[in-house]
C-alpha cells in the first residue's frame, strides 16, 4: 500500500512538473506614464496583475526563471529588481543620471542598463545586484545595449549619434564604432550569434552586421521611424517596429527581403516574442496598449489595455 501511494504521488508530482513545464509564460510590460508594470497571461492574453514600480519605468527584463523583474525607473535613475509574483521591490541599484534600456545575458548572470546621460553602460551581476563594471560610450545619450547570445559582445545604440558601439564584455570596453545611420534604436542579434540587426529611427533603416567582423553587410529600408527590434527564437524572421506608420515590419532573414508590414497601433515600440516564436507582443506607446501577433499569419489578434504609455515587452 505505502509502495502505490508512493507510485501515485511520484505520478502526481510528475504531471504537475510537466504541466508547470507547459504553462505558457507571462509578458511584462513597463508602463512609464502610469509608474506601473502590467502581467500579462500569454495563454489567454489577459492581464492578471498590475503592480505599482518606481515613478517611471522603461527598460524591462525578466529573469530565466521568471522569479525577477528587472527594470529601469528614470525618476529614481535606478535599476529596480522586482519579485514578479507579487511586485514587492527586492533592491534598488543606483545607476546614474536617466538609465533606459536594461537586458540580460543569456545565461542570466549579467544585467546591462544604458544610463543615457552619463554615456555609459553599467555591467551588474545579477547574484549580487551589485555593478561589476562601468563602460564609457562612445556615442551620446545610450539607449539600448544587448548582449549577444553567446554573451561576448554587447552592441550598443546610442540615439544622439549615427553610430553603434561595440563592447568587449570580458574587457569591458568600447572596442569599436559603425556608422548605422541617424538615432540608431533597437538591436537583435540572431540565436547563433552570426548576424545582429540595428534599426536607424531617422534614416529608416536596418542595418545588418556579421558580428564575426562588426561590419554592417546589408542595409534593409524599412518602415517610418524603424525601432524596436525582435528576433524569432528559430532565427528565420527580424520584426522591427514603425513608430511612423503604427506597424511592424516582418524581415525574412534568408533573403533580408520584408515580406509583411503588420498595423498594430500608436507609435509602436519595444517588442518580446514568446520563446516558442508563434506570438509577439509589442508596446503601443500611444495606444496604452499591447498588440499582439500572430507570427504564423503575421496578422494583429488582440489588443491588450494595459497602463498609459507602456514602454517595453519582457519575456522568457
Amino acid at each position: 500500500m505505502r509502495l502505490a501511494r508512493l507510485m501515485i504521488g511520484a505520478t502526481i508530482l510528475s504531471a504537475t512538473t510537466v504541466l508547470s513545464a507547459l504553462a505558457a509564460p507571462f509578458a511584462y510590460v513597463s508602463n512609464e506614464g502610469s509608474a506601473s508594470a502590467s502581467v500579462i497571461d500569454t495563454a489567454t492574453d489577459k492581464v492578471t496583475a498590475t503592480f505599482k514600480v518606481g515613478g517611471k519605468p522603461r527598460g524591462i527584463a525578466v529573469s530565466p526563471d521568471q522569479k525577477r523583474l528587472y527594470i529601469s525607473d528614470q525618476a529614481a535613475n535606478a535599476a529596480l529588481v522586482i519579485d514578479a509574483s507579487n511586485g514587492a521591490l527586492v533592491a534598488k541599484i543606483a545607476l546614474g543620471s536617466s538609465p533606459e534600456g536594461i537586458y540580460l545575458s543569456s545565461d542570466g548572470r549579467l544585467l546591462s542598463a544604458a544610463v543615457e546621460e552619463d554615456d555609459m553602460v553599467m555591467l551588474i551581476d545579477t547574484a549580487t545586484a551589485k555593478i561589476v563594471k562601468r563602460v564609457k560610450m562612445r556615442g551620446k545619450n545610450p539607449e539600448h545595449a544587448v548582449f549577444s547570445p553567446d554573451g561576448r559582445w554587447l552592441y550598443v545604440s546610442s540615439e544622439e549619434a549615427d553610430s553603434v558601439d561595440i563592447v568587449d564584455v570580458a574587457k569591458g570596453e568600447v572596442i569599436k564604432s559603425v556608422k548605422v545611420g541617424d538615432r540608431p534604436r533597437g538591436i537583435g542579434f540572431l540565436p547563433d550569434s552570426t548576424r545582429a540587426y540595428v534599426a536607424a529611427e531617422n534614416a529608416d533603416i536596418v542595418n545588418v552586421f556579421d558580428v564575426a567582423t562588426h561590419e554592417v553587410i546589408a542595409r534593409i529600408k524599412a518602415g517610418s521611424r524603424s525601432n524596436g527590434v525582435t528576433v524569432r527564437p528559430d532565427g528565420k524572421r527580424v520584426y522591427v517596429s514603425s513608430g511612423g506608420e503604427g506597424t511592424v515590419q516582418v524581415i525574412d532573414t534568408s533573403t533580408n527581403a520584408i515580406v509583411a508590414a503588420i498595423p498594430v497601433g500608436k507609435r509602436p515600440w519595444n517588442m518580446a516574442i514568446t520563446p516558442d516564436g508563434k506570438k509577439l507582443y509589442v508596446a503601443c506607446g500611444r495606444s496604452n496598449a499591447v498588440a499582439v501577433i500572430d507570427t504564423e499569419t503575421n496578422s494583429k489578434i488582440a489588443d491588450i489595455a494595459v497602463g498609459q504609455l507602456p514602454w517595453g515587452v519582457a519575456i522568457h
